[in-house]
């Protein structure tokens, strides 16, 4: 391609396909993870962002030669990083004094800059930052659950009756247990089998993943208490 601002329909394909490729990889990890993002939106955020970049620097060539045009191939592709943020802020979540979906914010904003740079024909930088990428979601995610699985917030769900002392007894035996707890919320239960029952939901961080079964037990052998369940907090 001799003519710096004009691009064939195989050059063209080529970027596409390979955003495709890129940004489904993303997606894929973050899809077998069940984060809110997924494939088929990161997919669609790495093409598109791709598109965005052809169009900025070859979708005005027949204005190059005109007097008073300036074209400026980076106008459109600032404008994606920029405008990112607003899909990337519908994925974090804050519940009290915690935050998740950073990482998935973080993954939609870097394959936005893949997908610019495959734009380009930034090929190798592209998929170099696909691969650091993938690692720091697959290897530094198994590490991290390794040695700082404690600090990770948790989500405590109780199926209880509704009855005066349940909640006192459970945060005393959380407190025993040096379990933090950073948020509470009840609701009440729709049950014609089972009325006056409530879900209490705790956001807590366990000191040693090892005490997790003594606790659901001694919180199961609570009067009133009829279900206990435990879940990660997804990041």
């Amino acid at each position: 391609m001799s003519n710096p601002w004009v691009i064939d329909q195989i050059h063209i394909t080529i970027r596409l396909v390979l955003a495709l490729l890129l940004g489904g990889l993303i997606g894929f990890e973050r899809e077998v993870s069940s984060h809110a993002a997924g494939l088929r939106t990161h997919i669609l955020v790495c093409v598109g962002s791709a598109l965005v970049m052809l169009l900025s620097m070859y979708g005005f060539s027949a204005f190059v030669n005109e007097v008073n045009v300036r074209i400026d191939p980076s106008r459109l592709a600032a404008q994606v990083i920029s405008g990112i943020g607003f899909l990337g802020a519908g994925t974090i979540i804050f519940n009290g004094r915690s935050i998740t979906g950073l990482t998935t914010a973080a993954s939609l904003w870097v394959v936005a800059g893949i997908g610019l740079a495959v734009g380009a024909g930034f090929y190798y930088p592209a998929v170099l930052a696909c691969v650091m990428v993938l690692i720091s979601l697959w290897s530094l995610n198994k590490l991290e659950h390794k040695f700082f699985n404690g600090k990770k917030v948790r989500i405590l769900k109780i199926q209880a009756v509704d009855q005066p002392g349940t909640l006192g007894l459970v945060t005393t035996l959380l407190g025993k247990q040096k379990v933090d707890i950073r948020k509470i919320t009840m609701e009440e239960q729709q049950n014609d089998d089972k009325p006056n029952q409530v879900q209490i939901t705790f956001h807590v961080t366990v000191p040693n993943p090892s005490i997790i079964v003594t606790m659901l037990e001694g919180i199961n052998q609570i009067e009133g208490v009829s279900g206990v369940a435990i879940e990660k907090s997804k990041s």
